[in-house]
């Protein structure tokens, strides 16, 4: 996949993306959810993407960051509009442990699913499979071995798409994060092979 090809949602005001990486120093206050629980509305976090109508594909990137504040984030995202999203990211907490996990967000309403790792990792591969309007989240420590984090449904996923990378800061920080190891590939998530679909 060509990077520089891709397409800026709210470009950082510091930025450089190469033939091979992108590197995004975040701004302070700078997240994306929608409402569940908190109730507020942030969404003002950029974004790198590339639009794609390809029903069945998986994209894969090495994010390395060096998170100090409590939210900091970088990960993987496809994002196509303010009440229709996912992403990916390892989320800083505190000094001994952080957030990797996952948002969904459907017509507005977003959840998180996490699960807590040490506060030392500052690297991680994260891998997004489409199959039609399902999607699949994947990480992975070494990029080699992935490990499922959660399967979703988006109800707007219908034809074209875009998604990519993120980086954001939901509190008064910055850092940068560094994105390496792009892959376009075909779909990695294979076709469910047990029970068969309900007719409908």
């Amino acid at each position: 996949m060509n990077i520089k090809e891709m397409k800026w949602i709210r470009a950082p005001k510091q930025y450089f993306v190469g033939d091979d990486s992108v590197k995004i120093i975040t701004e302070p206050f700078t997240d994306l959810w929608q409402r569940t629980y908190y109730h507020f509305r942030n969404d003002n976090a950029p974004a790198l993407q590339m639009l794609t109508t390809e029903k069945f594909f998986s994209f894969v990137v090495k994010t390395e960051f060096d998170t100090k504040v409590r939210y900091d984030q970088s990960g993987i995202i496809m994002y196509l509009d303010s009440d229709n999203w996912l992403k990916a990211s390892v989320e800083y907490e505190n000094d001994v442990i952080q957030r990797l996990g996952s948002v969904v967000t459907n017509n507005g309403y977003s959840d998180w699913a996490s699960v807590d790792v040490d506060a030392s990792i500052k690297k991680v591969w994260f891998r997004l499979s489409r199959r039609e309007d399902d999607f699949c989240i994947e990480n992975s420590f070494d990029g080699v071995n992935f490990k499922q984090m959660r399967i979703c449904h988006m109800f707007n996923a219908k034809d074209e798409i875009q998604f990519g990378i993120y980086a954001c800061s939901a509190e008064n920080s910055s850092f940068i994060a560094k994105f390496s190891e792009f892959e376009l590939t075909e779909c990695k998530w294979k076709a469910h092979d047990g029970q068969q679909p309900d007719n409908e």
